[in-house]
């Protein structure tokens, strides 16, 4: 099913991702978990998992994103659940699948791998009292990306990359499995404007971009930023590397166990979309906060 996707970028051509899968599921009454956020829907609301993506791709989304963000290999480890994470795995690529395959037209299915780690609970700042060593956090990553794989993942997206030592540790282990990867750098901005991976003033964006893509991946993208860091975001990456790359921002704020939500109009991020474009973005779609209503906006942009 990449070819199709591949084709369109080695064309030159527009890819429209899907929006925020975690918070549609929130936004549509499920219970979010103050350990895991939304990885728990996929055992107990299978249904609205895949209900988010139906609506996704009935507004034209290319490629949806699998509910495995939250399931994260460090997250889930810290609780003692690494079984668990290969259950709401299999689960969530099965949900996925099963919408994709009954589109009627192309759809990718993108199994998504995050470094997330527990957090201070009303923060979004890790709670560095967890900690591993080197050889364990690679194991961990190398089951989570081989099991996305095993279960019929057309691709990998690495979704809120933000420094250089975990990241690229998640980068290589998808790599690894042979499937296409795209990477997903999340950033803030600096006391002094500058674009750092987010929770990481010390690395700058710059440093991030040089260090995940000598792993070659098919994509690099800004996401879970603001969307006033786009431009400035994919300038960055233009310059460091010469590949596809793509723009899916945040619409809100997230602190253990929701989202809140920043209101804009579907219209309003079709606009600032247009200018991702203009900057050279391939694939354009939205992550946390953003609905299949900005994702419809997104689907009249011109290639």
């Amino acid at each position: 099913m990449y070819a199709h996707i591949k084709s369109k970028l080695d064309n030159g051509d527009l890819v429209i991702l899907d929006g925020g899968t975690g918070t549609d599921i929130q936004r549509r009454g499920v219970k979010m978990d103050s350990d895991v956020w939304c990885a728990e829907a996929n055992l107990t609301h299978p249904d609205v998992v895949r209900a988010v993506h139906d609506d996704y791709i009935k507004v034209g989304a290319e490629v949806i994103t699998a509910n495995t963000y939250a399931s994260a290999p460090l997250m889930f480890n810290a609780h003692g659940r690494d079984a668990d994470l290969i259950e709401t795995d299999t689960v969530a690529m099965r949900v996925a699948r099963e919408a994709a395959d009954a589109a009627g037209r192309p759809v990718c299915v993108a199994g998504s791998i995050s470094v997330m780690r527990p957090m201070t609970r009303g923060t979004d700042d890790f709670d560095l009292s967890y900690t591993w060593d080197d050889d364990t956090v690679r194991r961990l990553f190398d089951a989570k990306a081989a099991n996305l794989k095993a279960c019929g993942a057309d691709m990998l997206i690495m979704e809120m990359m933000r420094d250089i030592k975990f990241s690229s540790w998640a980068v290589e282990a998808a790599v690894n499995t042979g499937l296409p990867v795209w990477v997903g750098i999340a950033v803030e901005r600096t006391g002094d404007g500058t674009l750092a991976g987010v929770n990481h003033p010390e690395q700058l964006l710059e440093s991030i971009v040089k260090e995940l893509t000598r792993f070659n991946p098919d994509a690099c993208l800004i996401m879970h930023s603001p969307i006033d860091t786009i431009l400035v975001g994919l300038e960055i990456i233009s310059a460091n590397w010469p590949g596809p790359t793509g723009a899916y921002p945040v619409a809100g704020e997230f602190t253990l166990p929701d989202c809140q939500f920043v209101e804009i109009a579907p219209a309003d991020f079709a606009v600032a979309a247009e200018s991702w474009r203009a900057a050279g973005a391939q694939i354009v779609g939205g992550c946390c906060g953003v609905t299949p209503d900005h994702i419809a906006a997104l689907s009249t942009m011109r290639n």
